[in-house]
């Protein structure tokens, strides 16, 4: 992270040439340029496999060695003009709002304990999970896995077999579950921004979410319930592993509040309509989102001086988890910069063949294809990019696509939103809860460890789900 603040202090010292800088061609670029993002994606699924100790301590300077591979290589081939362009807009206008957000999310669920006897039954842990997918679709993915991943690892701290708990609560609450509504997950904010409506989702992919949830909460009960059976599952007594006799009951109740303040916060985003903008090195910045931003940072600011530290200590609250995401999506968030372009550039760019797939013979547009083109590259991609790039392959007209292109737009949102739980990597939350898992002590997959799981659930679902509702 040191280097990228050097990067980054060194190009802001060149803004007054960056505002003249041209915009990236994608479609001039050659497949290489993609090189730094794939190789931190399998930095992150590798490394930690084959020298976890290294990773830990390490994993930073990995991810700024990849941005760092892209930029410098970027600015000597089109200057400096157009890499400071790409980093001031990938800061501003992406990355920035991005981690407040989640920061923020992350400070106030941080400082809710929920507490009481939790004994992790397969019918608690499936009625954690079913509630926290209710919740995403109205606090956010992040909002709603930060607030029940805790109480849900310390209801089942007893048992020998936890990993499978942490995978489903990623597909359910971390990702399916957000598919409802604009507060849910970044892509369908996007679409709202767009023109969407904001109870669109709600009511063209309901069927499919309650499928998808549905299924994964049998799946899940019946796992569980297997794992329950087994001799030993409970290495300590019950007692003991409930953390002994305790009322139900919320502390720190006052950051629910703070949530209420997120949420209106994000809506006022997207709400107000202002001429008011700042030109940051060719990067407008609006006053709605500026005012959203430092309200979330004012909110921060407020969890951290209500929240009572014996809050903290017993949420085992601490900053590693935050700091690991937002270190990688700092990398991520840059070197992902070409691989969009490319895409931007349609049937024109490198990636032509992906655009042309998703367009039938008689030139509509192909809803299986779109659901999983836009759910594939959403799971190793920012799935709110790719949500636009398909949204605007399909026309880009929000009237048209809510009305006689509906389910071409039900597929795209749905891909977006359903397929980030395939990899870690996927959406923002999944990276969050998998720290917070290891941090408690859970045993989670590896990355390719945890794509068997996805690969073995979720790709059968999408199948049906394709076969019922976009063929």
């Amino acid at each position: 992270m040191k280097l990228l603040r050097v990067a980054a202090l060194a190009a802001l010292a060149l803004l007054p040439g960056w505002a003249l800088a041209a915009d990236i061609d994608g479609s001039a670029l050659p497949v290489w340029w993609g090189v730094p993002f794939a190789g931190l994606l399998l930095s992150i699924a590798l490394v930690p496999l084959f020298a976890p100790i290294f990773w830990h301590h390490h994993f930073g300077k990995v991810t700024a060695g990849w941005a760092l591979a892209f930029l410098l290589p970027f600015a000597a081939h089109f200057g400096l003009g157009a890499a400071g362009v790409g980093l001031v807009h990938a800061l501003l206008a992406e990355y920035l709002p991005f981690v407040i957000l989640l920061l923020a999310l992350f400070t106030v669920a941080g400082g809710i304990y929920i507490r009481g006897s939790l004994r992790g039954t397969p019918a608690l842990n499936a009625g954690i999970l079913a509630t926290g997918a209710v919740l995403a679709s109205f606090m956010g993915t992040t909002g709603a896995s930060m607030l029940l991943i805790r109480p849900l690892i310390r209801a089942n701290e007893g048992r020998r077999h936890t990993a499978h708990i942490v995978v489903f609560f990623i597909f359910i609450v971390s990702n399916a579950g957000g598919s409802l509504t604009p507060l849910g997950d970044p892509p369908l904010f996007l679409g709202f921004l767009k023109g969407v409506d904001f109870f669109w989702t709600l009511q063209h992919i309901f069927p499919e979410t309650l499928f998808l949830v549905g299924c994964l909460l049998v799946l899940f009960f019946a796992l569980d319930s297997w794992f329950m059976r087994r001799p030993g599952e409970w290495a300590l007594p019950a007692a003991d592993a409930s953390g002994g006799a305790e009322r139900f009951g919320f502390d720190g109740k006052a950051n629910f509040a703070l949530l209420g303040v997120i949420v209106a916060l994000v809506l006022l985003s997207g709400f107000w309509k202002s001429d008011v903008a700042f030109d940051i090195a060719g990067t407008a910045v609006g006053l709605p989102g500026l005012v959203r931003d430092l309200g979330l940072l004012a909110v921060v600011w407020v969890s951290l001086r209500i929240t009572p530290l014996e809050v903290h200590r017993r949420n085992q609250f601490g900053w590693a988890p935050m700091a690991e995401v937002a270190k990688l999506f700092a990398g991520i968030f840059l070197t992902i910069i070409p691989v969009i372009a490319m895409l931007k550039a349609g049937v024109d760019g490198p990636f032509g063949a992906i655009v042309r797939a998703v367009t039938r013979a008689d030139g509509t547009p192909d809803p299986a294809m779109y659901f999983w083109a836009a759910g594939a590259l959403s799971s190793f991609l920012d799935n709110a990019p790719t949500y636009l790039v398909f949204f605007n392959t399909a026309g880009g007209d929000p009237q048209l696509l809510m009305t006689t292109l509906a389910p071409t737009l039900a597929a795209i949102s749905a891909g977006a939103v359903f397929m980030g739980a395939n990899t870690y990597i996927g959406n923002a939350p999944n990276l969050m809860v998998k720290a917070i898992a290891e941090d408690r002590g859970v045993k989670m997959p590896s990355f390719f460890g945890y794509m068997l799981w996805s690969g073995g659930i979720l790709l059968p679902l999408f199948a049906v789900m394709t076969w019922i509702w976009f063929l």
